[in-house]
């Protein structure tokens, strides 16, 4: 039986919270089948940015599809932790500088595959929980 209590995060503590993580997920709908693929990302001008190669996460955001993104943190010794979970519209970022900058905050990818486009979902809705002790 868990010990903790469930919390609704505020706007601003998502926000602290996408800012620790540097690994999220994020979520597509193709044909009607949801994909889900983990990403390096980073925070760029208040919007997820996050760079691919060709295929499906590609495919998706550059028709302007709404995306889910989602971010999370569990110590399962513990029982606690927290999870966010952003909303939005994406789309290709095809502006030199705003790539450029991009890039550079990306520059630690796990995977160096030929990731040349830089895709960014513009947060609509936000959620976020957390688990924590109990009063």
């Amino acid at each position: 039986m868990s010990s903790g209590k469930l919390e609704v995060l505020s706007a601003e503590e998502c926000l602290a919270r996408l800012g620790q993580a540097k690994v999220g997920r994020v979520g597509v709908c193709i044909g009607g089948t949801p994909e889900i693929f983990p990403v390096n990302f980073a925070i760029l001008d208040g919007a997820i940015v996050f760079r691919t190669g060709e295929g499906t996460k590609l495919h998706a955001a550059t028709r302007r599809n709404v995306l889910a993104f989602e971010v999370d943190d569990f110590d399962d010794e513990v029982q606690h932790g927290w999870s966010v979970l952003v909303t939005g519209p994406s789309d290709e970022i095809t502006d030199p500088d705003d790539i450029h900058a991009a890039r550079n905050l990306l520059s630690g990818t796990w995977v160096p595959a030929d990731r040349y486009h830089v895709l960014t979902i513009v947060p609509e809705r936000m959620t976020g929980r957390r688990i924590t002790e109990r009063d």
